[in-house]
């Protein structure tokens, strides 16, 4: 096979370890959060329904950790056996930050997870709430250092380039570069819609079985008070995260827009079809100037075409052009899903209207969707390059032939539809029974108060 078809391999695997992995982090953050809301109500007002649910989305959360743990392993091997020059070469900045991820907050993550699921009947509840807030601050520690690494590789700054190495020099600017604020920003919003779709869902699966069950009513209520708080504010960050890009990687937002001819006032295309060989966009709709009052915030600003760069320097216009208005075409969509929870809410018809709790369980993949969508075009838009405008993708790659390459993706490809597909599996089924399993509230250690507090300021 060609040399090229090693580097598409080795991408194409890498891309689907990645896939599996990113949900599980995804989920776990927007969870570890959801506990400690669940738990502090639980404490605030004594309430059996919320520790019922607590314990419930506790078992969700390890399992769904414990995968995230295991594929995340798998897919730093690749780093070592698909990507070796890369690694040696960014290892001087990639490595530390992933060794800054591990002592903060892995460790941390581990550390308290074990009061979390063991606890209830040993620790006073105030010490067991504070385990469980450090686990969610533990995950959020955990994407600080793994955006930090991913944003130096599409905005490297604070590094000296030698023949051999990136030697970091600065890493505050290293950490903090330019594009690292809004894509850690994003992430984590993007974390907890993500999070209460699905515990709407749950909710909406579980009202439709039973409608007064309290706690789908609660689950569906909190899921719903979330989505409609968090997704304007992701869309907002959304359009800073653009303006970043256009600064920073032009490229991309001409692949993303569907331009090719540099020009102003350039027009929003809604629908179409980028054509790599034409080098065209076979329009289907547009909106005339919009698309730079979008990107620039005037009606005149100049947009780039991909044009612009030469023919190897261009990302795949036609998946990234796709996979960003999948991304956002789902965020529109989660920001009706809450509004019109809130007019059913207010016309109290939240827990008698059918159709919109099926909307509700018909919602529950969409947020994973969405970060994969938007995974693809952050970093399909990101090629050819892995260390942007320094390093490219084929010069990274380790030196394997293509059919070692596929063999090994056909490997994974199985194992992972295996042992994953029995975890998922697991968690639906346990999904489908309900928090009533968990009902029964914890029992406290004789020495333990009655009181939530125990007394405890």
């Amino acid at each position: 096979m060609p040399e090229f078809d090693a580097v598409v391999l080795s991408r194409i695997q890498f891309a689907y370890t990645m896939a599996f992995h990113i949900i599980f982090p995804a989920f776990t953050i927007g969870i570890a959060s959801y506990l400690c809301v669940l738990e502090g109500l639980w404490l605030a007002t004594g309430r059996n329904s919320y520790i019922t649910l607590y314990r419930f989305w506790l078992r969700i959360f390890a399992l769904s950790f414990g995968m995230g743990v295991v594929s995340g392993i798998v897919m730093s091997y690749q780093f070592g056996t698909n990507w070796g020059p890369f690694s040696d070469r960014a290892g001087p900045v990639i490595g530390p930050l992933m060794g800054y991820e591990v002592m903060t907050a892995f460790f941390l993550e581990a550390s308290f997870l074990g009061v979390m699921l063991f606890g209830f009947k040993r620790v006073r509840p105030g010490f067991h709430f504070a385990a469980t807030i450090l686990v969610a601050i533990g995950t959020h520690i955990s994407a600080f250092w793994i955006l930090a690494a991913n944003s130096w590789m599409h905005t490297p700054q604070g590094h000296a380039v030698t023949d051999t190495y990136f030697v970091p020099i600065d890493w505050w600017a290293i950490i903090f570069n330019p594009s690292f604020p809004y894509r850690f920003v994003h992430m984590v919003l993007a974390c907890y819609l993500t999070t209460a779709l699905v515990v709407g869902a749950v909710g909406a699966y579980h009202l439709l079985r039973k409608q007064a069950d309290e706690r789908a009513r609660i689950m569906f209520s909190m899921a719903l008070w979330m989505v409609l708080a968090t997704a304007p504010i992701q869309a907002t960050i959304g359009d800073f995260h653009g303006l970043n890009t256009l600064q920073h990687q032009p490229a991309k937002i001409a692949a993303m827009e569907g331009h090719w001819e540099t020009r102003q006032g350039a027009p929003l295309i809604l629908l179409g079809m980028p054509d790599m060989a034409a080098e065209t966009t076979h329009v289907l709709l547009e909106i005339p100037r919009l698309g730079s009052f979008v990107l620039t915030h005037d009606w005149d600003g100049e947009i780039k075409g991909l044009k612009a760069w030469p023919a190897d320097e261009r990302p795949n216009a036609p998946l990234i052009f796709w996979s960003f208005r999948i991304m956002v075409g789902i965020g529109l969509a989660m920001i009706g899903y809450g509004l019109l929870g809130l007019i059913l809410r207010t016309g109290g018809r939240l827990w008698s209207t059918i159709w919109f709790q099926r909307i509700g369980l018909a919602m529950a993949p969409a947020g994973f969707v969405a970060i994969l969508a938007g995974w693809i075009t952050t970093e399909v838009g990101r090629q050819p390059w892995l260390v942007y405008g320094l390093m490219r993708t084929a010069e990274g790659r380790s030196p394997i032939d293509a059919p070692a390459v596929a063999a090994s993706f056909v490997a994974f490809l199985l194992v992972y539809l295996f042992v994953f597909g029995a975890g998922f599996t697991y968690i639906l089924r346990f999904i489908a029974a309900g928090p009533a399993n968990a009902q029964h509230e914890p029992k406290r250690a004789a020495n333990i108060p009655s009181q939530p507090f125990g007394g405890e300021t």
